[in-house]
């Protein structure tokens, strides 16, 4: 039978996977879909000790809702920042990033 350690080690090791992604990557693409499966991780956590610590209340679900919400809003913001950056550099490699250095 799966339980609540499962869904919470499932978590664990979804959020280090896109902690890895984010530490090591250098495509800027590839730290937002990292940064996404955190957020789906953290999701997966929240719904998971709803469902075994209060099984009739939607509060877990809720929640996670509303980080799908905000990781949208993310994504679009992120990828807008992305293609401006682009459009200027013709790349999208973080260590050629420096628009903000003096």
């Amino acid at each position: 039978m799966i339980g609540l350690q499962h869904y919470l080690l499932l978590g664990t090791l979804l959020f280090g996977i896109g902690a890895y992604g984010v530490l090591v990557k250098r495509n800027a693409v590839a730290v937002l879909m990292s940064v996404e499966l955190m957020l789906n991780a953290v999701n997966v956590n929240f719904i998971a000790v709803n469902r075994y610590v209060t099984p009739h209340e939607a509060i877990g679900q809720l929640i996670a809702l509303f980080v799908i919400v905000v990781a949208a809003a993310e994504v679009a913001v992120g990828l807008a920042l992305i293609i401006a950056v682009f459009r200027q550099r013709r790349s999208v490699n973080l260590d050629e990033f420096n628009l903000l250095k003096w």
